[in-house]
């Protein structure tokens, strides 16, 4: 089994998340991302985690945000999830996960939610394995502002 190291993610980082973010479908550059990355690093409320190989080649990322609303008490959302296609299946994505649950439970949130498109069979199955129940599906409307 590949040796991997989950830890926080760095501004250094970048270009290998934005190389995962656009395998996910996200076309990113390194410049995007850091920029991104700037605006919650050092955030007591969010989480971005890598996974990194012995040869410090990061293989993988999650991203926790709270959600704050009117309707509902405040939940973790798992806003990102990405694995190099490579090492897929080799339990990186539960370590990923995991890592983020531990915090969200430290944090005192009572639940971790994510969006998965309907598409993505696989990931799917994923979570669910991971002890998420589907709650609801949706549509996602967005409506640019320029």
């Amino acid at each position: 089994m590949i040796e991997i190291d989950v830890r926080a993610m760095r501004a250094e980082d970048a270009s290998a998340v934005a190389a995962l973010s656009t395998q996910l479908g996200y076309p990113s550059t390194p410049e995007q991302t850091a920029r991104r990355f700037e605006r919650i690093a050092g955030s007591a409320d969010q989480l971005a985690l890598v996974a990194e190989t012995a040869d410090r080649r990061v293989v993988g990322w999650v991203h926790f945000a709270p959600v704050f609303n009117l309707e509902s008490e405040p939940y973790l959302e798992l806003t990102g999830l990405v694995v190099d296609a490579a090492h897929r299946s080799r339990g990186i994505g539960e370590r990923l996960v995991h890592g983020g649950l531990v915090w969200a439970a430290d944090s005192g949130f009572a639940e971790v939610r994510v969006r998965s498109n309907v598409v993505r069979a696989d990931a799917h199955r994923f979570y669910e394995r991971l002890g998420f129940k589907l709650r609801k599906t949706q549509k996602v409307f967005a409506r640019p502002l320029a």
